[in-house]
């Protein structure tokens, strides 16, 4: 990497010395040279502080603002095409929230697997939890109308919180396990036509890829309803942003669908066995063909 990077530069003052001026696309060339091999690159990159530190000034100046304002911005709309259309038609605003913050990070996000989807099939989606930058890939990227299956605090977050759950994402008290079963058997009428409940089964941001114990609250309901388990691995979002900092930094995401699970033949005596079966199809997206 760094001799490719080298390279750049040294082609870069040879023009500005032979030309004395660069046009609008050589920089536009050269930036983009730059950016590949900055998230083809992510893991080196992150490590060089200098590097690190340069991006933070744009984290602030750029990023933080972009947030803020998109998440106002698209308020008014989501409001209206809730109103109007619905909570599913109304789900386009956090689509493009999701992918607008994505681009300006930027976290470039490629989806794999939906040949295993199908797109009128509800399902009860399951996947790892590596950081913050989850929701805007899975948001952002993956092409299925999904509720969130989040914890109530995120409720408490003002504008976001009120309009997830006006769109019908379901928010869960998870210090008290029967107020939380409740709540999700009052949503179970929003997952169906092809709606999916979308769960973190951890319950909370693992610091490595190494998946935290599984909560049983989505393998509950997939029993319950009798809807395949959807798994589902989120690669890469952990070096975009990792767990308990603000230390952000541009990068490549995979997201991989894996075939589902048909429930039939599980049970709640045998709810343990399809939490580790949906598990196993997780961490294969770490290893093998996916990796």
């Amino acid at each position: 990497m760094g001799i490719r990077l080298c390279e750049y530069i040294f082609l870069t003052i040879d023009k500005i010395y032979e030309n004395f001026t660069l046009n609008n696309s050589d920089i536009m060339l050269i930036c983009l040279k730059f950016g590949v091999i900055f998230v083809e690159n992510k893991k080196r990159l992150r490590d060089n502080r200098i590097l690190l530190n340069l991006y933070q000034i744009y984290k602030f100046i750029v990023i933080f603002p972009c947030v803020g304002v998109s998440t106002i911005a698209l308020a008014l709309p989501a409001a209206l095409l809730l109103f109007v259309f619905g909570p599913k038609t109304a789900q386009i605003c956090g689509k493009i929230w999701s992918r607008f913050n994505g681009f300006m990070t930027p976290m470039l996000v490629s989806v794999v697997g939906m040949e295993n989807v199908d797109r009128k099939q509800s399902y009860v989606i399951v996947a790892n939890h590596l950081s913050l930058y989850d929701i805007f890939a899975v948001y952002g990227w993956f092409p299925v109308d999904i509720r969130w299956v989040m914890k109530i605090e995120l409720r408490k977050i003002p504008i976001m919180g009120y309009m997830a759950e006006k769109m019908g994402h379901i928010c869960i008290d998870r210090s008290n396990s029967r107020a939380a079963i409740n709540t999700i058997n009052a949503a179970k009428n929003r997952i169906t036509g092809g709606t999916s409940a979308f769960f973190f089964p951890e319950g909370t941001r693992s610091e490595t890829e190494t998946m935290l114990p599984f909560k049983k609250g989505a393998f509950r309901l997939a029993v319950d309803m009798g809807l395949p388990i959807l798994p589902l691995t989120i690669v890469g979002t952990n070096y975009v942003l990792p767990t308990n900092t603000i230390s952000l930094f541009p990068g490549r995401v995979k997201i991989i669908a894996h075939k589902p699970i048909d429930i039939k033949g599980y049970n709640y005596e045998t709810l343990e066995k399809l939490m580790n079966d949906a598990r196993i199809a997780i961490e294969s997206g770490f290893t093998g063909e996916f990796s």
